[in-house]
């Protein structure tokens, strides 16, 4: 368990890269320009996508959080505050120790991406 605030932004460091390593490993002709991870600290998305990221991948404001206790309500309310300013869809990646990593988005968006074939 992180218990300094230095090993807790490590922590939720290491999930950012992960996801945006995942993002370009999904879509090979991305490169690091294309998906980058916020400075800690920096207010907004986790995660900056390229306008031809946001055309591959969806345009999407990406919330991390690697936490023990997650306040669900209050990652997505924070997602979905960075997607107005971005005029996107909010998303939200999220673990704990020894877990897998989940998804959090809202229903309409994962039926879109379903009915295009996208997942």
């Amino acid at each position: 368990m992180a218990t300094t605030v230095k090993s807790r932004k490590a922590k939720g460091r290491a999930l950012q890269n992960a996801i945006a390593e995942d993002i370009r490993s999904a879509f090979p002709v991305l490169d690091g320009t294309d998906v980058k991870v916020a400075i800690m600290g920096e207010t907004g998305v986790d995660i900056h996508l390229s306008p031809h990221a946001r055309q591959l991948f969806g345009n999407f404001a990406i919330e991390c959080k690697a936490q023990e206790s997650l306040n669900i309500w209050g990652a997505m309310a924070q997602a979905e505050a960075n997607a107005e300013k971005e005029k996107s869809k909010p998303v939200l990646f999220f673990k704990r120790n020894r877990s897998e990593t989940y998804v959090v988005m809202r229903k309409e968006d994962f039926f879109n991406l379903a009915k295009h074939g996208r997942i």
